[in-house]
């Protein structure tokens, strides 16, 4: 399982990765694993403000629907659209291409509540 180390990571399988005040959030390895062939995202959260632990969009599976949960505080100022017509980039690259939102973190120090690789690790039994 890949669990790259300056990530943060949630109980709920979302990792985020902070760039100065904007933050990219996706769902991490262990769950596209486990949720199978992505074949669609959702996200209709773009330019609301929601709190940690709110759901922000859904990824859906062959097998299954999840929902997605905001790791922090903050707005969500963009969607990866490419996802629209690519929702396997979730799949072959959680970390990466297959990031959904884009955040306006409100408050930077939440990411000090959340999981570091070695917790998450811990978590998932890795």
């Amino acid at each position: 399982m890949n669990v790259p180390a300056n990530l943060k990571y949630t109980k709920e399988h979302e990792w985020i990765r902070l760039e100065g005040e904007v933050a990219f959030v996706g769902i991490t390895d262990y769950a596209q694993s486990e949720l199978g062939e992505i074949v669609f995202v959702e996200v209709e959260t773009v330019g609301e403000t929601l709190n940690e632990g709110e759901v922000f969009g859904t990824v859906e599976a062959v097998k299954t629907v999840s929902d997605l949960y905001l790791p922090v505080d903050g707005e969500i100022i963009e969607f990866n659209e490419e996802l629209e017509t690519n929702p396997e980039l979730v799949n072959d690259d959680p970390y990466g291409k297959g990031w959904m939102v884009k955040v306006g973190v409100s408050d930077i120090a939440q990411l000090d509540t959340l999981l570091s690789a070695a917790e998450y690790e811990a978590l998932i039994g890795a």
